[in-house]
């Protein structure tokens, strides 16, 4: 059974002259350890690949979306199972089906990550890049601009442990109707995109070129490179893209609009697919 993604704490409040102590909705936080097993040389492997601070919820999705987003694994036919150890519910193992074994050595990378940070640990300024096994997302296809301004209306409509808690991220996924698709929240704004693009991956649903990808913050070049390799062809934030977040977006041919308001919002690239 997994852990609740709230959890109550007493607090005393201060209000003007007034103390009063009541109890406190929190999101949790805590460790995910995410493990590998896979057959080398004939031998049975295990290997744990990655300690990332998440918000309990969507575990195997999350893992899965992990391994696919650092280009680990490139489909879902290379995972054969991925469970819950019925010893610690904070760790994953991901078993690979026969025949695959990753290339780690090329990865250099201690997989270690804080709630706030998706590529601390890299082992090189290279090492931060990966490919996507998808093309760059060129379909012609248009939106409307008063689409974008009811996606911001619907995060928060779906985001609710963010409206319990206050304190979590969200990723939020819609097609190019505007359709609600599914959101996924982590105090990890890398980790909501990764429970997003595992859940699309283990649906068999990739890419995900003509879809809409709504971010509750801002656009780090993290999720942008996240969100590419998932083949996601439009991303809107409610907060500031960062400069190479803006690059590889338009190297990728990625739409990318930030600043999301009510009546407003910033194109950076590909503004050709909003009318």
């Amino acid at each position: 059974m997994e852990t609740s993604p709230i959890t109550s704490h007493k607090i005393t409040r201060i209000n003007g002259t007034e103390a009063e102590t009541l109890d406190d909705q929190l999101a949790v936080e805590e460790p995910l350890e995410i493990q590998i097993a896979f057959q080398s040389a004939g031998r049975k492997e295990r290997k744990s690949i990655s300690v990332t601070m998440r918000t309990p919820g969507d575990d195997r999705e999350l893992a899965a979306g992990f391994l696919f987003t650092e280009g680990i694994i490139h489909s879902k036919s290379q995972i054969d199972d991925i469970s819950q150890s019925p010893f610690d519910e904070n760790r994953v193992i991901v078993t690979f089906s026969a025949g695959f074994e990753p290339k780690l050595g090329s990865l250099e990378r201690n997989f270690y990550t804080t709630s706030s940070c998706g590529v601390c640990g890299k082992a090189s300024i290279d090492a931060i890049k990966t490919k996507s096994v998808y093309a760059n997302a060129q379909e012609g296809w248009v939106l409307k601009k008063d689409l974008l301004y009811q996606l911001g209306e619907q995060i928060v409509r779906h985001q609710n442990t963010f409206e319990t808690t206050g304190g979590l991220h969200a990723s939020a996924l819609f097609d190019v109707s505007g359709q609600f698709l599914m959101l996924r929240e982590d105090v990890g704004r890398h980790n909501a995109l990764d429970k997003v693009i595992g859940t699309a991956l283990l649906a068999d649903q990739l890419p995900l070129h003509k879809h809409i990808l709504l971010l509750s913050g801002r656009a780090s070049f993290e999720l942008i490179q996240k969100a590419t390799m998932a083949g996601i062809g439009m991303i809107a934030a409610i907060g500031a893209p960062s400069s190479l977040a803006v690059q590889l977006a338009e190297e990728s041919g990625i739409t990318l609009a930030g600043f999301l308001k009510k009546d407003k919002f910033n194109i950076y690239t590909g503004y050709h697919r909003i009318l």
